[in-house]
């Protein structure tokens, strides 16, 4: 038929999402290929959550373009469907979908004949009902799983609900008949992933997700073949103490949560529109503590909001320092259009000060980090391997996400051993 390229921005659920579209072509009889090779179609998935990701997306289509003249260029994406007008403007562009579109790529552009006219196909997100399965599992010893997308939240800094729509999930049984399929492939980790996954199986309507979540991890716990499932990202008023204890008490489920916390400022949250104040935040960090130990607990922050004084964000630095957290996703501020922040501008934080204030939070990250790590030093852990393609060796992840590696053996790929964690045999990767 042809031959294709994929290029992707962003988090896990756009990777699982172009995975998912690789295997379409090549069922199609497309031949996967390079982004630097020569190409008839290029499939470039996007993200929009901060400016400068759009601005790499547009590098990254004009790279691309410039590489594969004649390659028909599709856009998706959540660029694509905030700004595709813009994404449409930028030069080598053959067609724009939006999200909901990108499952219905072959559908909606007819042999992928180039028109004169760019060809724009991007629908309203409030008409975003239907759910559309993904997995991403390129290396076979651990998969991306989609179980639920959208979000019901109107954060204030945040555009995902725009791009991305309302919540909608995947029933339990199609979810379960998709990790008895990456059972088949020698899958031995499952991370659930979404855009919120603590809503899975509820609307706006009723914010209690603890019951839905828990009977899908339930359901999931009993595939065989399986030997780790690891959430990948979840609410901390949506994080229940039952949810907790399941992770605790059941041995596939490893002791790994990533809780957004934003800002360690109560005034801040309320100024983001976040369903939470950091007692709450607290309280579900020192439970996880108490439950699990030897529990990796990562928290992602933004730094430079608009209202954030400088005691504001002292005030953060204290909360985090003081709070048994395991590492920090550090994120700067960016102004998004048609977010409720954009009213604040007379309030914005210099940008020289918001890098400021993301390197102090990255050196207090790389400090927690280390610290963990050293915790664990000598102590023996199980270690998922998988290869690692960039260098001769075999990296992997213990169920607490310390990444180890060590000289490369085939036969341990796919594995899961026991082993000494800061030895020859697991040194630490930093």
């Amino acid at each position: 038929m042809g031959r294709v390229s994929f290029h992707t921005l962003g988090c896990k659920l756009n990777f699982a999402e172009t995975s998912n579209l690789r295997r379409e072509f090549e069922e199609r009889g497309y031949e996967t290929v390079d982004q630097r090779d020569s190409c008839d179609i290029s499939v470039i998935n996007t993200c929009s959550v901060t400016a400068e990701a759009d601005r790499k997306c547009r590098q990254i289509i004009r790279r691309i373009h410039r590489l594969n003249r004649h390659a028909f260029i599709v856009v998706t994406g959540c660029y694509a469907q905030l700004r595709p007008n813009e994404v449409a403007s930028v030069e080598g562009v053959s067609a724009v979908l939006g999200n909901a579109e990108k499952a219905r790529i072959f559908e909606l552009i007819e042999d992928f004949v180039p028109k004169v006219h760019t060809q724009v196909n991007v629908s309203c997100t409030g008409t975003h009902t239907s759910f559309a399965p993904a997995f991403l599992s390129d290396d076979r010893t651990r998969a991306f799983l989609k179980i639920q997308d959208g979000c019901d939240y109107s954060c204030s800094f945040c555009t995902i609900p725009m791009a991305r729509g309302k919540s909608r999930s995947a029933s339990p049984d199609e979810i379960v008949a998709q990790a008895e399929s990456l059972a088949q492939r020698d899958v031995k980790e499952v991370i659930l992933t979404g855009v919120n996954i603590g809503l899975y199986g509820k609307g706006s309507h009723d914010e209690n997700a603890g019951p839905q979540l828990l009977d899908l991890l339930y359901r999931l716990a009993k595939v065989d073949g399986i030997l780790r499932y690891r959430i990948s990202s979840i609410e901390p008023n949506l994080l229940t103490d039952d949810i907790i204890d399941f992770v605790a008490d059941t041995p596939v489920m490893v002791p790994h949560f990533h809780i957004p916390l934003q800002s360690g400022n109560n005034a801040v949250l309320g100024a983001m529109r976040r369903r939470y104040r950091r007692e709450v935040y607290s309280r579900r960090v020192e439970y996880i503590r108490r439950r699990m130990p030897e529990a990796s607990i990562g928290a992602d922050v933004i730094v430079g909001f608009p209202t954030e004084t400088a005691e504001h964000f002292n005030d953060t630095h204290t909360f985090l320092a003081n709070l048994p957290v395991t590492y920090l996703h550090v994120f700067t501020y960016s102004e998004r259009p048609n977010t409720a922040s954009t009213s604040q501008t007379h309030r914005a934080v210099p940008p020289p000060e918001r890098t400021l204030r993301n390197r102090a939070l990255r050196a207090l990250s790389d400090r927690k980090r280390h610290l963990f790590r050293e915790q664990f030093r000598g102590q023996v852990r199980p270690v998922l391997w998988e290869r690692n393609v960039k260098s001769d060796t075999t990296r992997g992840y213990t169920d607490n996400y310390i990444r180890v590696s060590r000289p490369f053996d085939r036969n341990r790929v796919g594995s899961v051993e026991k082993v000494t964690l800061g030895s020859a045999d697991a040194q630490f990767v930093l």
